[in-house]
């Protein structure tokens, strides 16, 4: 097996992986703080805003992980 057929076959596995990581972390990070909403009501908007931020980290590893792909399809060779 060569590079590029090594290539073309972890390239989408690893994006793949990434999305159900992705996935896994965001559910876990929403059910958790809406768990933590439900027993404080009066910190929901501090809870809400941590939450946010956390799904956005959450997703720009996802993002950054779908542009590695990109930049790594271009080593394919046709």
């Amino acid at each position: 097996m060569d590079f590029q057929t090594s290539l073309g076959l972890a390239l989408p596995i690893g994006v793949g992986l990434a999305a159900i990581g992705s996935g896994l972390g965001l559910g876990r990070a929403v059910g958790s703080a809406m768990e933590a909403m439900g027993r404080q009501p009066e910190a929901a908007g501090k809870i809400q805003t941590a939450m946010v931020i956390g799904a956005a980290f959450i997703e720009a590893l996802t993002i950054y992980a779908l542009l590695t792909v990109f930049i790594f399809q271009g080593k394919l060779g046709g």
